[in-house]
């Protein structure tokens, strides 16, 4: 037979395959955010009849940049006006 190419298969067909370790989509995508959850909720709050497998995605990069944008300190007094000084008045 093969000699060992088989992924996860023991020799003769013996034993159980390794498992794989499971591996979350916001990790596939490099995010903080949960891609998962928020998956969920789009899905329940009924914003659309259908969800696309990409918007979850897309809408935890978006949210995670606005959190960095605005929780991580920026240089202050120099960057007035711009998304995320703290020295920005309403």
């Amino acid at each position: 037979m093969s000699s060992g190419a088989g992924s996860g298969t023991t020799k003769g067909g013996r034993g159980k395959p390794k498992a794989t370790k499971s591996v979350s989509r916001s990790s596939k995508a490099g995010l903080q955010f949960p891609v998962g959850r928020i998956a969920r909720f789009l899905k329940a709050g009924k914003y659309a009849e259908r969800v696309g497998a990409g918007a979850p995605v897309y809408l935890s990069a978006v949210l995670e940049y606005l959190a960095a944008e605005t929780l991580l300190p920026s240089k202050v007094g120099k960057n007035k006006g711009e998304i995320g000084s703290a020295s920005q008045e309403f």
